[in-house]
Order: structure tokens, then C-alpha cells, then sequence
């Protein structure tokens, strides 16, 4: 069994070389589709992406390895009720619906759950979650307006809002002055729109949202967040409820193929009028197949299911080891190594040792993980760590 990995991402800081590790459930190697195909890491040197092309490591057909690197946070991709919600869906509707959103309406019970859970009021599903960054921006923001963005934002917000024709400020990281000069230089637009992720893929740090509501009330602009890597286990509806300003946050956007069953698919809450707008005029909505019938059924269940997780115990035990974990309170784990060869290195061994991380993203706690799991991960942290000199 030949496991391989082809997903590519630059880092934020520089030499913030490390490995990426992103707790999920225990299950089979990854097959390689041809036995000449390698193992992709890429690992970040001065802010810049290393691809670095490791050796394929050969693993027993029967061994098992430990997932640590999907966004699986809540452990539901393969949950028993959520499965078996795909299963019925696709035995009544089948594989798919042949069909744009607009014309077909199974989803709208999802819809409605969603927008019930977020306390907004409507909710829009998008074919995938890029669609749903795609789709805001350039409807909402003409060029009268302006957009504040977050220079660390998801690739995705980025590109949504560069298919507008707004004015663009990019304020520096989580930087609240930045923000308010970037707000004051721009108050002769018609309405302003400040975007930010809820939680930063890539660090782990959570927005500042209180701070930044704070700021867009004083200077009469709206607020955009990106939920992805915060729903259902943040909160747990997300940042904007963990940090008590769900009232003062305008839309959301967030995924379900994260936390909410792993499938496939992204979505928008916020006010009714501007849903009804989205409908009309997002061409990701518009001009795009809908979500296949057996997503909707397993996302529709996952919305309904609670978690538990156990960031605390990894973070701890790998800060008493020795490592460096960056970030905040959050599934996102950093573990600092700064040196891009070397975390391709320690991801090469620890895969021989039966825990699957990667040499770019960083650890991420899953519900999935029973404590012996992440016990088993940080003693091959421990032990690839000595072995390349990273701990005495």
C-alpha cells in the first residue's frame, strides 16, 4: 500500500516550517494509483512554498495508520447515522439531480437547519465551499464600495473578491490599527464590507471578532466571517458565538465538508433580502450542478450531531515533550519545527511508524481520536524528534 499526497498550500510567517499533522479517525493507507508515484510535502521557508518529493513509503497491506491530516474535527465522515443519511438519500433521489440548484428543492430542509442553527435568516448551499466566497462579493460590492480584508484570508475570499469591482484595502494580520486606518481611508465609499476568517487555516489564531464588530459599528461598515475551521466545534456554532457577537456579525460563510460529515459543499447565512439577491444573481448558484443528493442527506444529519474534542491533552503533552505549538486554543496545532527538510524528514518517519502527518499544515484535533490515538501520535513525535535532533 503506497500512500501519496498532492495538496499544496503557502504558508502565512516566515520560516514557519513544520509539520502538519490534523487528527482524524484511525483507517487504511492511502493507495497510490501507480507504483511510481511519490509522496508530495511541501514545508514553508521564508514565507515561501518548498515542494519537497519523498521516496514512497511502502506499508503491509494490513497495517493500519492513524489520519492526522484531515479537517475531520468532529469525527463525522464516517459517523453510523450519518453514512446511513447518505445511504437512504441516494436510494430516494439517487446519485445526483442532473439539475442547477434553482430548480430542484430537496435542500431546502438544510437550508432552513442551518440558517435555525446561525440564528440568521436564510441560508443559500453552494456546489463547493470555494463557490461560496465566490458568490458574495460580487454581487453585494459594486464600485461605489470598498472591501477590508485580512491579508492572511483563505485563497478563496481572496479570489471572490477580486471578481469585484469594489475598492480593496488589505489590512496587515489580525491588526486592529491597520484596520482602523484602512476604515478611515475609506469612508467616502457607499457601504464597506470588512472580511475576515473566523479562525486562520493555517496558525490556528482566532480573529479578534469583539475588537473588530467594535470597529465597523464606530466607522458604519458590515462584517463577513469565514467559518470553515470553527463550525460546530468552536462555540460551537462558531467564533461568532464563542466570542459573543453572533448579534453584530452581518454574514457567514462556512463549509460542509469539514467538520459537518467531510462531504463536499459551502453555504451563506445572513439577511433574507441579501439570500434572495445571492439567488438571483451568484453565478456559482446559478450556473452550477447541485449538491448530489446523498451529501445533502449526510450533511443534513451531521448539522444535528454534538461533538466532544481533546485539543487540550495533545497541546499539553507535546508542549511537555519539548516541541513548540503555536496558535491559539484550537484544533490547529502548529508544531514549530523551522527547517523545511527536516519536517519532510520527521513526516517520512512517523508515517513508518503508523501516524500519517504532513510537511506544511499543522496538527488538527478531532473528536475521532480516542486519548490512546493521540497518545500513540505525540510518542512518535517524541521519537522522530529525537532521532533528527529537535529534542534532547
Amino acid at each position: 500500500m503506497k500512500p501519496r499526497l498532492l495538496r499544496l498550500q503557502k504558508s502565512s510567517k516566515e520560516s514557519a516550517c513544520g509539520i502538519g499533522v490534523e487528527l482524524g479517525t484511525a483507517g487504511p493507507g492511502f493507495t497510490s494509483t501507480s507504483p511510481e508515484e511519490d509522496i508530495f510535502m511541501v514545508c514553508m521557508s521564508s514565507g515561501e512554498p518548498a515542494y519537497i518529493c519523498l521516496p514512497i513509503v511502502s506499508l503491509s497491506p494490513h497495517t493500519d495508520i492513524l489520519n492526522f491530516c484531515a479537517n475531520n474535527y468532529l469525527g463525522l465522515s464516517s459517523h453510523p447515522q450519518v453514512v446511513e443519511a447518505g445511504i437512504e438519500a441516494l436510494k430516494k433521489y439517487g446519485a445526483g439531480l442532473s439539475s442547477v440548484r434553482f430548480i430542484c428543492d430537496i435542500h431546502k430542509d438544510l437550508e432552513q437547519k442551518l440558517s435555525q442553527i446561525y440564528e440568521r435568516e436564510d441560508c443559500i448551499l453552494y456546489a463547493s465551499c470555494f463557490d461560496a466566497n465566490a458568490g458574495p462579493f460580487e454581487v453585494l460590492l459594486g464600485p461605489d464600495d470598498a472591501v477590508l480584508s485580512d491579508e492572511l484570508n483563505h485563497a478563496s475570499i481572496i479570489d471572490g473578491i477580486r471578481l469585484c469591482r469594489a475598492k480593496r484595502f488589505r489590512y496587515k494580520y489580525m491588526d486592529l490599527n491597520d484596520l482602523e486606518t484602512q476604515l478611515k481611508e475609506s469612508q467616502s465609499s457607499r457601504l464597506r464590507l470588512v472580511v475576515t476568517d473566523g479562525v486562520f487555516s493555517m496558525d490556528g489564531d482566532m480573529a479578534p471578532l469583539k475588537r473588530i464588530c467594535d470597529l465597523a459599528e464606530e466607522y458604519g461598515a458590515m462584517v463577513f466571517i469565514d467559518e470553515c475551521h470553527a463550525t460546530g466545534f468552536m462555540g460551537p456554532r462558531g467564533t461568532d458565538e464563542l466570542l459573543g457577537v453572533m448579534d453584530r456579525v452581518h454574514i457567514v460563510k462556512s463549509t460542509l465538508g469539514k467538520a459537518l460529515g467531510g462531504a463536499a459543499g459551502g453555504y451563506t447565512v445572513g439577511p433574507k433580502p441579501l439570500v434572495d439577491l445571492l439567488r438571483q444573481r451568484s453565478h456559482p448558484y446559478l450556473f452550477s450542478n447541485s449538491l448530489p443528493p446523498p451529501v445533502v442527506g449526510c450533511a443534513t444529519w451531521a448539522v444535528e450531531l454534538l461533538a466532544s474534542n481533546e485539543i487540550a491533552q495533545f497541546r499539553n503533552k507535546m508542549t511537555e515533550a519539548g516541541f513548540t505549538i503555536s496558535g491559539s486554543d484550537h484544533p490547529i496545532c502548529p508544531v514549530m519545527l523551522g527547517d523545511a527538510r527536516l519536517a519532510s524528514l520527521m513526516a517520512d518517519d512517523m508515517l513508518k511508524l503508523g501516524v500519517y502527518v504532513i510537511g506544511f499544515s499543522y496538527p488538527v484535533i478531532s473528536a475521532a481520536h480516542t486519548d490512546q490515538d493521540i497518545d500513540r501520535a505525540v510518542d512518535v513525535f517524541i521519537q522522530t524528534g529525537r532521532k533528527h535532533g529537535v529534542l534532547s
